[in-house]
């Protein structure tokens, strides 16, 4: 496949992000048993470290590291954490920021996606630590920017319900512009100059404030962190309904898709290339993701084999304690028999459907909610890539031709097994295609996403850059 941004006659370099969580049970509750997963020693550095390592020795460009403020309480609920417990379904949950500093320590190049909410922590604080860790990781940082959508979060927080949800994003809009204006306007770029015989660390009348006053917030300034090699992190997002779509158009530079199917995906692509255009952006300056479970070994047999050796760790209560903390569906309302695909709620039937689609040998069967946490329990609600190098990779191209994707977060059942797995069948299959790089294009996050030689800072087209501060 040609690289039609370039016109070139290359394939495309696809994205490979690890998609991650600091908790024993991410995507697969119950797996924390398997002889080949470390995720049980979350909460120790070394965990940490040694995956970063195995990361930036197979080239992935980023670990993406998800997040929650709260439990997830709908199954047998409201209210109700205990049947995700014995699981480890997404709990217990460990601050994302806490680990980066170690992992940069024992890397050059891998980029650090951390997701932080706007809706529960002021601007400046998390401007602060943002900027701390770009300088930290020598530009390696990356900001997943969510608005929360958890009521036990909101609880946690303070709150007695959610604020609604399209105000949520009103907020992230005014969030990302103090943001900005701390980053990009507080300091001009050639204010440190750390001039010994002048005896100037920073010259006077080169750093100011941004007397920000909006509806939601409000900041002085400056930030107190000096310009760190990107400035603004590299931010990923995503946002699926009206106002996330718009919210991600206008700030992301790497949006995260959701998707079980090439069709919705493929439409999802347009809508948001075309929203793109609409809010003044250079499309290609977006890079587009999906997320994908990879289960490789040497032949489709043994791969799955090695998926129905983990089905026998999960744990199903864990599953359906993700499901409702997902969809806001309580799975336990429903009998035990009751076929999915022609009754319930139509997020269910739509993604069964897809299911069936997708799945070979479903046809026919009765997805009853047994079966529906089952597809969901290693995973959760991502297409799923199952066999040896040629047909994974035969897989992944499939995705990148029919709905024209940049790349993918890759999900686990085990880690760090199942991405030494990756790295050591399916990588090659993929650099021998020429659509996987042999290194690293650059040291900052944003110039290895982008690759396209214009420095670590926001792109022109990005709303932020408005606000820089050059230097005269």
């Amino acid at each position: 496949m040609a690289d039609t941004e370039t016109g070139s006659s290359r394939p495309k370099q696809w994205v490979f992000n690890a998609f991650t969580m600091n908790t024993p049970g991410h995507l697969a509750p119950g797996l924390w048993r398997h002889p080949r997963n470390r995720t049980s020693q979350h909460n120790d550095i070394e965990y940490w470290t040694d995956f970063a390592k195995t990361l930036e020795a197979g080239k992935f460009h980023g670990l993406f590291i998800a997040d929650v403020l709260g439990q997830y309480d709908v199954y047998k609920g409201p209210g109700n954490g205990e049947p995700g417990l014995p699981g480890a379904a997404q709990f217990p949950i460990s601050d994302p920021f806490m680990p980066i500093s170690a992992m940069a320590a024992v890397t050059k190049h891998l980029t650090f996606g951390v997701t932080a909410s706007t809706t529960y922590e002021a601007p400046y604080l998390l401007a602060r630590r943002f900027a701390t860790l770009d300088h930290l990781t020598k530009g390696r940082i990356a900001w997943n920017v969510v608005t929360s959508h958890l009521q036990a979060a909101a609880e946690n927080l303070g709150l007695i319900d959610q604020i609604p949800h399209d105000e949520r994003y009103q907020m992230a809009d005014e969030y990302m512009t103090v943001a900005y204006k701390l980053w990009e306007s507080t300091w001009r770029d050639d204010a440190v100059v750390r001039d010994v015989n002048t005896k100037q660390y920073t010259v006077p009348g080169r750093v100011r404030k941004i007397h920000h006053e909006g509806k939601y917030f409000r900041s002085a300034g400056p930030l107190g962190v000096n310009p760190s090699p990107q400035r603004t992190p590299y931010l990923f997002q995503a946002g699926t309904s009206s106002a996330g779509k718009a919210f991600a158009t206008k700030h992301a530079e790497c949006m995260f898709l959701p998707g079980m199917t090439t069709d919705s995906v493929r439409k999802s692509v347009q809508d948001i290339r075309k929203q793109a255009v609409e809010q003044g952006r250079d499309p290609s300056t977006i890079k587009l993701i999906v997320g994908v479970l990879i289960i490789v070994d040497e032949t489709d047999e043994k791969a799955q084999a090695k998926y129905e050796e983990y089905l026998t760790y999960a744990d199903m209560e864990g599953s359906m304690t993700l499901f409702g903390g997902w969809t806001g569906t309580d799975l336990s309302k429903f009998d035990d028999d009751e076929d999915f695909q022609f009754s319930g709620p139509g997020s269910i039937q739509s993604m069964v459907s897809s299911w069936s689609a997708t799945i070979p040998g479903t046809n026919g069967v009765k997805w009853t909610k047994k079966r529906v946490a089952q597809e969901l329990a290693i995973g959760g609600a991502h297409p799923r890539a199952i066999g040896s190098p040629k047909t994974v990779a035969d897989i992944l191209q499939r995705w990148v031709d029919e709905t024209g994707i940049d790349g993918f977060n890759v999900s686990y059942a085990v880690n760090p097994g199942d991405f030494e797995d990756i790295i050591q069948y399916l990588l090659p299959e993929l650099r021998a295609r020429g659509v996987f790089w042999d290194d690293y294009a650059a040291s900052t996050a944003r110039e290895n996403y982008l690759q396209d030689g214009r420095g670590p800072r926001l792109r022109e087209d990005h709303p932020g850059s408005e606000y820089k501060w050059p230097a005269e």
